[in-house]
């Protein structure tokens, strides 16, 4: 398994075609906080290993992995992929976003 690298406007068709999946925030609380995106669900970088086995039960499904700029994201992403998660995206920083986020 690999992490699948996509931009920010491919996440946003993801997103808007109504599939089941998960986009997932892997920033501290605070940057939460301070803006995110719809409906993302917060899993620090830090804490994957510890949260991802009870937060995303679902092992085949999609996520979508973004952090600020992409370097935690990139490396939240092969977390993932090495607990045996199948269909990873990873999409970058919330710099890169350039549509609605939540305040």
């Amino acid at each position: 398994m690999s992490v699948n690298k996509i931009t920010a406007a491919e996440a946003k068709v993801m997103i808007d075609g109504g599939e089941d999946l998960v986009i997932l925030d892997v920033r501290t609380q605070e940057e939460y906080d301070q803006g995110h995106i719809e409906n993302a669900v917060l899993i620090p970088d830090t804490e994957i290993s510890a949260k991802a086995p009870t937060v995303l039960a679902d092992q085949n499904q999609t996520i979508l992995v973004y952090c600020r700029t992409g370097r935690r994201s990139a490396e939240a992403a092969k977390k993932l992929v090495d607990l045996g998660y199948t269909h990873i995206y990873d999409f970058g920083g919330i710099v890169d976003w350039p549509y609605e986020v939540v305040k």
